[in-house]
Parts: structure tokens; sequence; C-alpha cells
């Protein structure tokens, strides 16, 4: 969605603005993603290093070793990089297992991630310990789910790659369904504990249908400021840049470019973490007709694309 118009901008700054106060209300809410990424980091590095440390028969500091690694995942053959990507089977099934490993760490955080979010609307307390507890007592829904969307993931994803672009236009179509379907998942598993996963994405969808109708055909969110962002960046580089043309010295630009990506990232962060919130928010009101303090009924029916008639 675009922040242009002076409707769409008056929207996204309404929910960013309430979506904060919850954030202040609840600042232990920002450690959740923080711990995450940490964990996706630990399993990610759990993976890759017997990938590293593959025995090749040369050791890490000779270049063979890295060749023949490059062999083996199809990126490098006869001394020339190759175009397309032809890994050996073990490195699809490697690929795959460390995927479906990292979406259940990621299922299982936002079980509990999004748990404490609603128990922030509630006027509960809010811990990383609790959440982690209500999680436990999750595990099978979780492990079914993150089965159950992964699989269906790796099956869009790799019918995009080999239908060409008649399919992967329709396959993009329903990744998009799919995403609209899938969007209260997690709030139903919270709730319901539904270990099959058919049955939970069905709870998604009826609540969408039964509180927004059938004419929906993506998820909006929040995006505040994205042409802010991309035009103060601009600003801000060009002016740098010229400042290191005048002193002719590369250090204006080059740290302006680290205050830059890290002034980036933290926007990313937020904004990721706000359309979280957003989420529950949008749960509760579908589920108890409940609009969550600080949120209004028109944030509410602002969430979603509409089929136009």
């Amino acid at each position: 969605m675009s922040d242009r118009t002076p409707g769409k901008f008056a929207r996204s700054w309404a929910l960013f603005k309430a979506s904060l106060v919850v954030l202040r209300q609840h600042p232990s809410l920002l450690l959740f993603p923080i711990i995450t990424f940490v964990c996706t980091l630990v399993i990610t590095g759990f993976f890759l290093t017997p990938a590293v440390f593959y025995p090749t028969g040369y050791s890490l500091n000779e270049s063979e070793h890295w060749i023949s690694l490059a062999r083996m995942i199809g990126v490098y053959q006869d001394g020339v990089v190759e175009g397309p990507i032809r890994p050996e089977p073990v490195v699809y099934a490697y690929g795959a297992l460390l995927y479906l490993v990292s979406m259940f760490i990621a299922t299982f955080a936002n079980t509990a991630f999004y748990h404490q979010i609603i128990q922030a609307f509630s006027g509960e307390a809010v811990s990383i310990r609790a959440g982690v507890a209500f999680a436990l007592t999750r595990l099978r829904s979780i492990l079914m789910w993150s089965l159950f969307a992964g699989v269906i993931g790796l099956i869009i994803k790799m019918l995009e790659e080999r239908l060409g672009w008649v399919g992967a236009l329709v396959m993009r179509f329903v990744g998009v369904v799919w995403s609209v379907a899938s969007v209260f998942a997690i709030p139903v598993l919270i709730r319901e504990g539904k270990a099959n996963p058919i049955a939970l994405l069905r709870s998604s969808a009826q609540t969408l249908r039964q509180t927004w109708g059938e004419a929906l055909i993506g998820y909006l969110g929040v995006t505040f400021g994205g042409w802010i962002v991309a035009i103060g960046s601009v600003l801000f580089l060009g002016t740098l840049g010229v400042v290191s043309g005048v002193l002719q010295t590369p250090w204006p630009i080059l740290s302006g470019v680290g205050v830059w990506l890290i002034a980036i990232i933290a926007y990313g962060f937020l904004m990721a973490m706000i359309g979280h919130i957003y989420r529950c928010a949008l749960y509760i009101y579908a589920t108890e007709g409940v609009v969550p303090a600080p949120y209004d009924a028109g944030m509410m029916d602002s969430a979603w694309k509409v089929k136009k008639a």
C-alpha cells in the first residue's frame, strides 16, 4: 500500500501512533523479536557448521575445499561459476530441513509473542517467561503448523520457479490467498490450540469471512512513512556525498551510510513490531467484537484490500 494520498497517510499515522502506545506501555514486547533473531542465528550456525566442515579431502585454508563445496551446491563447475544452480540432492534435503526447523523456531517464538500481546490487550502483565511457558503448552500444534506452512511455502516457491512467468503469476496469487487465509493462524493456535493445521487454517479464514466478508483480496497492515523514509534517505545520503566531495574525503559518506543502515534496520524492526501488535488487535476485534484500546473501529475495518463491485 502507498502512503501518498492524504487519507492513506492519515490512516497509517493513526495506526502507527496507536501501536506505539501499546509498545510504550509494555516495552518488554520489544525483546521477543530480538530473542527470535538470536535463536535463528544459532540454529542457522548449527546447520551451516557441518556444511562448512564437510570432509572434502582438503583443509579449510585450502581453496580446493571451498571449490569442492561450491561444486556440491551447484554454483561452480570446471573452473567457472554456473548460471542456474543445480545442487546435489543432499543439499536440497539439508536446505529443506533448515527451512522447516527455522519455521518451527519462528512459529514457537510468534506463539509466545502473540500470546503476550493478547495478554497486554487484556490488561495483564507481559513477560518473556510467561510467553515461552505458554508456547510450550502448544508444542504439538506449533510443530504441525510449522510443517504444514513450511511445506506449503516450499511448494509455492518450487512451482513459481518451474512454471514460467505465467505460472509464477498464478502461484504468486495463490501465495497472496494463502497469506490472507492464514493471517490469524497463530492467534487461533493460541486461543483454540488446534493440532490439525487444516482446521487451524479453516478457523483463520472463517474468522475473516465472518467479520469482514468474502471480498477480501489482501491484507494491508501498517505501512507508515515508506515514501518519507525513501526521500529522507536520498536527501541524507546525497548531502553527505556532496560534503565528501567538497572535503575530498570519503569519511562523511561512509559514516553516513553506517548511520543510515542502523536507522533503516531500526525502522524495519519497529514497523514489524507494530504490524504484529495490530494483527493481534484485529483478531480480538474479529472474535470478541471488542476494539482494543488505543485503536478504534475505523482502524479495524481499514485493514484489508477489498474487491470492487
